[in-house]
């Protein structure tokens, strides 16, 4: 289907490949920018993180949902007044300068390869499933797929794509949903079935509800209170540094904000971002109740039996190396708190504890002497390793015993959540180089056809890059993701919102923002992840901050940078001024935008 609606929508002009021709109803661009946002993050990872995290992982819906009142009010319309293709258009014409379009085009991209890598290994873990194939296969296949819809179509052809993966993703969250809300509960709203009493056949006794059941499940097996708030390195200033660099990253994600660029009109625009959002809260407000539900299948199906018992469902993931059982020698299966990579750092370790490096390379390491090949693997403890946070969702149907074709749409719905924004997220890249870079810097008198080919091949070489880091990923779908949205919040929020609401920052302000910005921001991340960098406390808190929220500092460093140096640097030309009174009065005041970009010497 993806592939028929991707030929049917072929663009031959720059126009139709980069925004679709502007001609986007605001109701389905609503639904594209559902699809385009909800990555694999949203419907593979997301859940898994809330099943591991319980309370904690809100974080992350808190954060991505408000995001769109950001957008929605600070940026999409004014960004659709100003029209163009890209963010490093804007940026570059509102800041009049190339050097500020050519750092925006650096951000972009390496904000959009951050992001991408997360929904490859998506698309890589559910064919490994699926098609019982290695992970790293699963990622290849994806990458055929993408490259033959994205470089047909362009905008056009992702955007009608997106429509149709919106329905396929939304509809495989939803049913097995409600299905085991019924199953464990007898209430058909999984909302209410994550507040309701488990069904007396599943509890064993009356009247106790899902979450106290799961809260002393937790407690037995050395767990934090699944309810509890603000456990471990979760304290209050991480999760409201996480929650406000995945707001501001949103919106200030280059592949979410070019999507009111395909709309007709300013209040289009708006529209887009009312309508994208009641998509997505469709999936947000059902993902907490889906958490729950794995969480207590899974340790309910696992935890306690013997090598004859194990089901189904975990030796079918099994074959995966997502998920894996050591024998310590009892042929008992002990689900439970256990030794984890902070341990590992400090040397505290015993003879009998098995490790489980979350690392690029993905091995275990087995203090016996040990040593192989498995797939990411997060929780462990002799007796039970795993599993790994990004099959949660695709596995729940499996432990609640649902129907194969339940199970089967899960699946497709896996793989238009990552295909959809991984599209996106490519198109970005090509825009970047092909539109911002060739033409707009290198060769203004490029032609239509030069163009186009141009952005046709970046999107090849992108889709390799993306696909080797698939599957070499630099953390668990979600995590990846979490460290793009902080890039973005550090780079291109507050030299947008700058720029559309404070005519005095200039070119030399902003782009010293930007770089402070993403260089502070990449470097803690990168330290953090790859040289074991211990998070830092800055002098005034108790636990560092972790990498996941070190956006929001990125994100003030780059306002204060810019800020203190617009008062030593002349205001923009009267020319830029103008267009920026432009972008903010209201549609149908004053002029159509048209600006060439004319750099100020």
């Amino acid at each position: 289907m993806y592939l028929s609606i991707a030929w049917f929508s072929r663009v031959r002009d720059t126009k139709g490949f980069y925004v679709a021709g502007r001609g986007v109803p605001a109701i389905a661009n609503g639904m594209a920018t559902a699809a385009d946002w909800m990555s694999a993050a949203s419907y593979i990872s997301m859940a898994g993180l809330i099943s591991m995290m319980g309370y904690t992982g809100g974080v992350y819906l808190m954060g991505w949902t408000g995001g769109y009142v950001l957008l929605a009010l600070l940026i999409a319309p004014y960004l659709r007044k100003f029209g163009h293709f890209t963010v490093p258009d804007f940026i570059g014409d509102r800041y009049n300068s190339n050097v500020a379009r050519l750092v925006a085009v650096v951000c972009a991209i390496f904000v959009s390869f951050t992001y991408v890598a997360g929904q490859m290994r998506g698309v890589g873990v559910v064919f490994s499933r699926f098609l019982e194939v290695d992970v790293n296969v699963g990622v290849i296949i994806g990458m055929v797929i993408v490259f033959i819809y994205a470089t047909l179509g362009g905008m056009k052809g992702i955007t009608w794509t997106q429509v149709a993966q919106y329905w396929v993703l939304i509809t495989a969250f939803l049913i097995p949903a409600i299905a085991i809300s019924i199953k464990l509960t007898g209430h058909p709203i999984p909302q209410i079935g994550l507040g309701s009493t488990l069904e007396p056949e599943i509890a064993g006794t009356h009247g106790i509800a899902l979450l106290e059941k799961l809260n002393q499940i937790q407690v037995d097996l050395g767990f934090d209170r699944y309810t509890d708030t603000f456990v471990g390195s979760w304290n209050k200033v991480n999760v409201f540094c996480v929650v406000l660099a995945l707001m501001a990253g949103t919106a200030g994600l280059p592949h979410v904000i070019v999507r009111f660029y395909t709309v007709k009109s300013v209040k289009a625009a708006r529209w887009s971002a009312f309508w994208a959002l009641l998509f997505i809260s469709m999936l947000y407000l059902t993902a907490p109740a889906t958490a729950a539900f794995a969480r207590y299948y899974m340790i309910q199906s696992l935890n306690g039996k013997t090598v004859e018992q194990l089901p189904d469902w975990f030796q079918n993931w099994e074959k995966t190396g997502l998920i894996l059982w050591m024998d310590d020698g009892d042929g008992m299966v002990r689900y439970c708190a256990g030794v984890d990579n902070e341990i590992f750092r400090n040397g505290k370790l015993t003879t009998n504890d098995l490790i489980v490096i979350n690392r690029s390379h993905q091995k275990w390491i087995d203090t016996g002497g040990t040593e192989g090949n498995d797939g990411r693997i997060v929780m462990r403890q002799k007796g039970l390793s795993g599993p790994d946070r990004d099959i949660i969702v695709l596995a729940t149907p499996e432990m609640a015993e649902l129907a194969d074709w339940i199970i089967a749409l899960v699946a497709a719905g896996g793989l238009a959540a990552a295909l959809s924004t991984a599209s996106g997220l490519l198109l970005v890249i090509s825009a970047s180089i092909s539109h911002d870079l060739y033409y707009r810097v290198i060769n203004p008198k490029a032609t239509e056809k030069q163009r186009l080919l141009l952005g046709r091949t970046v999107i090849g070489f992108a889709v390799v890059v993306a696909g080797l880091l698939g599957i070499y990923p630099p953390g668990f779908v979600s995590q990846v993701v979490a460290f793009a949205f902080g890039l973005a919040a550090a780079s291109f929020f507050p030299t947008i919102v700058l720029g559309i609401f404070n005519k005095r920052v200039g070119t030399v302000p902003a782009v010293c923002g930007m770089l402070v910005g993403i260089v502070f921001t990449a470097y803690y991340i990168i330290t953090c992840v790859f040289f074991e960098m211990d998070p830092w406390t800055f002098g005034i808190f108790e636990i560092g901050i972790n990498p996941q929220g070190i956006g929001t500092v990125g994100m003030l460093l780059n306002f204060v940078i810019t800020l203190i140096l617009t008062l030593f640097f002349r205001a923009p030309g009267k020319k830029v001024q103008n267009m920026v009174d432009l972008v903010r009065e209201p549609e149908g005041v004053g002029p159509a935008i048209e600006i060439e970009t004319a750099p100020e010497h």
